[in-house]
C-alpha cells in the first residue's frame, strides 16, 4: 500500500478494476485498453501480492513478463522497482525484478533465481537455446501487448 501511495495511485481505472480480482482468483486473463489505462498495474499488482506471501521458491524464476520492446520493459521494471520498493525490509518477503536485456547489470542474477523476470522474446529465447535459464518453476507468465 505504501508502494501505491508512493507511486499516487489514488483509485482504480476500468481495466484494473476487472482483471485484479479475476488474477487474483488464480484464473487467465486476457485484456485490451487503451495506453495510459494502468495495464501494467492491473497484472503486476496481484503478481507481486502473490509473490510477497513467499510461498514460491526463492531460487527460481516464478514469473515471466514477455515485452516485445527493452523501452516496454525496462518500463515495467520501473513500475514494478516502484510497487516493490518500500516492500523490501522486513518482515515482508522481497519481489525482486530482473530485467533480461543485452547490456543491462541487473540482467545476469536472474540466472540464480529472481521473482520476476521481464524479458523481450529475442532475448529469453536466445536463453532458452542455450540452456542458460531454467523455466520449470514459472508460476505466472504475462505476455504484455501480445
Amino acid at each position: 500500500m505504501d508502494g501505491l501511495d508512493a507511486m499516487n495511485f489514488l483509485e482504480t481505472t476500468p481495466v484494473q478494476e476487472l482483471t485484479i480480482p479475476v488474477i487474483l482468483e488464480g484464473k487467465d486473463i486476457i485484456a485490451c485498453a487503451q495506453t495510459g489505462t494502468g495495464k501494467t498495474a492491473a497484472y503486476v499488482l496481484p503478481v507481486i501480492n502473490e509473490l510477497s506471501k513467499g510461498l514460491h521458491p526463492a531460487n527460481a524464476i516464478n514469473a515471466i513478463i514477455m515485452a516485445p520492446t527493452r523501452e516496454l520493459a525496462q518500463q515495467i521494471d520501473q513500475q514494478i522497482e516502484g510497487f516493490t520498493y518500500l516492500s523490501r525490509f522486513p518482515p515482508l518477503p522481497s519481489t525482486e525484478a530482473r530485467t533480461v536485456l543485452p547490456g543491462n547489470s541487473k540482467s545476469e542474477g536472474w540466472k540464480w533465481g529472481a521473482d520476476i523476470v521481464i524479458a523481450t522474446p529475442g532475448r529469453l529465447l536466445s536463453h532458452i537455446k542455450l540452456g542458460t535459464v531454467d523455466l520449470s518453476q514459472v508460476s505466472f507468465f504475462v505476455l504484455d501487448e501480445a
